[in-house]
């Protein structure tokens, strides 16, 4: 996956993600355990060249989660990602989805579910910490992911 981000810092002036709070009817979020990188985050992934960042928002939980958005996201902050590169920005939405099938493990996704947000698993990243706080009115959004 790191040869990815090189390719795409090598080759675009600038990149664009999706990321998504994911919360389920019963008010717990959707996390994922990928195989490239430790901890639980929030799913998401790279918006590509002429793809509109909803659309990507709608492939990226589809195939993270099997994740189904009810009614319309809603895009809670912009951040600038500077673990990936100094080029890479973050869209970050808020999202009532409903899982349409269980999502078994593969090479990317090793581990996913809805947790409740006193009850994250121990390894959730502190980035996916902030960005909770922050959608709960805790702490004010930062502009650094």
């Amino acid at each position: 996956m790191r040869f990815v981000h090189v390719y795409f810092a090598m080759t675009r002036g600038m990149t664009v993600g999706v990321r998504a709070a994911c919360f389920d009817a019963e008010g717990r979020i959707f996390l994922v355990r990928h195989s490239y990188v430790p901890g639980w985050h929030m799913p998401g992934g790279g918006v590509e060249r002429n793809e509109v960042a909803q659309e990507a928002l709608v492939k990226e939980l589809r195939e993270e989660g099997n994740l189904r958005i009810v009614g319309r996201p809603e895009l809670f902050h912009v951040y600038f990602n500077t673990s990936s590169s100094r080029r890479d920005h973050i869209l970050f939405y808020r999202a009532t989805v409903e899982q349409t099938a269980p999502r078994p493990p593969d090479r990317e996704i090793v581990e996913c579910g809805f947790f409740a947000l006193d009850n994250l698993p121990a390894q959730t990243t502190s980035a996916t910490h902030r960005r909770i706080a922050e959608l709960t009115s805790e702490h004010e959004p930062a502009h650094i992911w």
